[in-house]
Parts: structure tokens; C-alpha cells; sequence
């Protein structure tokens, strides 16, 4: 697995808020770049969403956009760096509704919001579950999402501690399910064997291992058909049914003032 904020601190900063692109109004000298920070991160993305995380190497970033490697490197330090302004780039693709911005109604419906434009997200870029962000890149794509959810529990009455906490575990559920569902979603494409046909290879694990009368309760589910989804339709009730209860959760909060 690899770690977000893991790279040069002042460097990684400087790059997710492109501060080195501050117009001085004077002509530069020299010949232009051949590529932009953008188009690098761009490309990481694209080879990432392709051929999987750990095929996004700088060389093959750098092949991507038809550059040597050391082009990259006059941009950007190196992988953990990439990695960060991979994430927040991502992060930024929410587009969530910011400042004046039109909002659905109620708190509930904008975290719905958020929940469904994070589970698509991870479908688009299913590498992102392979990323620990527990040390987030602080860019604007984070800033963003948190601004965005701190804002929709800010009129529920909880208490900033509370309102904070709650962002957390919404984040924590939506990233940590969407990317279950993502996984489900690509399992045929990332191990070359449809869903069906890893099952079937193992039937001999329900006919000759499982014991019904050590596991009732799985027996029981089964043949009362609790357990008839598919991997990819059981993620996703799981999905809806966890964010559901989640904000169940919070809203009891918000009720009882406590």
C-alpha cells in the first residue's frame, strides 16, 4: 500500500497549491518546458486508472507523455510527492457545491451528495483504495471536501467537536465502502476470472467443508436467501444501507441536542 504525505513537506506543499507559479510579469528566458506539472499529474492518473497503482512509475508516467524521466523531475521530486497531488487531484474532481453555490436541501441530502459523487469517484479511479491518506495531502482538494461537510453539519446544532467527529466518520464510511464497491466492480479486470467463475472453482468449500450445524446462522441466511447477491450487488447495499444508518446516527444527535 502506499502512503500519502510522505514526501518532502515544503516541496509537496508548494506543488499542491502550485506555488511556483506565481506571474512575475516579466519574460522568462530560456526554452520553454516541454510539459507542465498538470499534464504530469494528469498522465499519473491516467496510467494509474489503466494499469493499476503500482504500474505508475515515473518512467512510465514519463513514456505516457512521450518525455525522458528527468523531464518529470524538474517538476516534481519524486513518487511521494506524485502521489499527493495524485490524490488531491482526484479529491478535486468532486466539484462539490462551494460558498454561494446551490445546495440540496437539509444537511442529509448534501452528505448523500458528497456520498455519491465519492462512490463514483472511486469507480473512475479504483487505485485510490490502495492509497492511505491517515497523513493527507493538505491541498485544495481536501480543503475542499472538508470545508464543503464541515459546512453542511454547521446549522444541525451539534458542537464544533461533534460536527468535526461527524465529518471524520463520514469520510472514514464513504471512502472506506465506495472503495469496497470499486473493488467488486474491477475484480474481473484485475485477476482476468468473472465473479461466477471464482465461486464455482471453489463449490468444494459448500459440499465437502462447511459445516451447517457449526455456522447456523450463515445456513440460515442463506436459505432464507440473505445471502443471494452477488459480491457487487451486496457491496452495494451495504453502501447504502451503512450511510443510511450513519446519518441515522448523527441525526439522533442533532434531535436529542446531546
Amino acid at each position: 500500500m502506499e502512503r500519502s504525505g510522505g514526501g518532502d513537506p515544503s516541496a509537496t506543499l508548494r506543488l499542491l497549491w502550485r506555488g511556483a507559479a506565481v506571474d512575475t510579469g516579466r519574460p522568462t528566458r530560456g526554452r520553454p518546458p516541454k510539459i507542465t506539472l498538470e499534464q504530469i499529474v494528469t498522465a499519473a492518473v491516467t496510467v494509474a486508472d489503466r494499469d493499476q497503482l503500482e504500474a505508475t512509475t515515473m518512467d512510465k508516467v514519463a513514456n505516457e507523455l512521450g518525455v525522458g524521466t528527468m523531464s518529470l523531475y524538474t517538476h516534481v521530486p519524486g513518487k511521494a510527492e506524485l502521489i499527493d497531488l495524485m490524490v488531491d487531484a482526484t479529491w478535486g474532481e468532486l466539484a462539490l457545491p462551494y460558498g454561494a453555490d446551490p445546495r440540496p436541501d437539509g444537511w442529509r441530502a448534501q452528505v448523500e451528495l458528497y456520498a455519491r459523487q465519492a462512490a463514483a469517484l472511486h469507480e473512475r479511479h479504483p487505485w485510490l483504495r490502495e492509497i492511505s491518506t491517515v497523513r493527507p495531502p493538505l491541498g485544495p482538494g481536501l480543503l475542499a471536501r472538508q470545508e464543503y461537510l464541515l459546512s453542511a453539519l454547521s446549522g444541525t446544532g451539534l458542537d464544533p467537536v461533534q460536527a468535526a467527529a461527524a465529518t471524520d466518520a463520514i469520510v472514514t464510511f464513504v471512502d472506506a465502502a465506495a472503495g469496497a464497491q470499486a473493488e467488486h466492480a474491477h475484480a474481473e479486470q484485475l485477476s482476468g476470472q468473472s465473479d461466477p467463475d471464482w465461486w464455482a472453482a471453489r463449490q468444494a468449500f459448500w459440499t465437502e467443508i462447511f459445516d451447517v450445524t457449526r455456522y447456523p446462522a450463515i445456513a440460515r441466511a442463506w436459505a432464507d436467501g440473505g445471502l443471494s447477491r452477488n459480491a457487487a450487488e451486496a457491496s452495494a447495499l451495504a453502501f447504502d444501507l451503512g450511510l443510511r444508518s450513519l446519518l441515522d446516527g448523527i441525526e439522533v444527535r442533532v434531535t436529542s441536542g446531546s
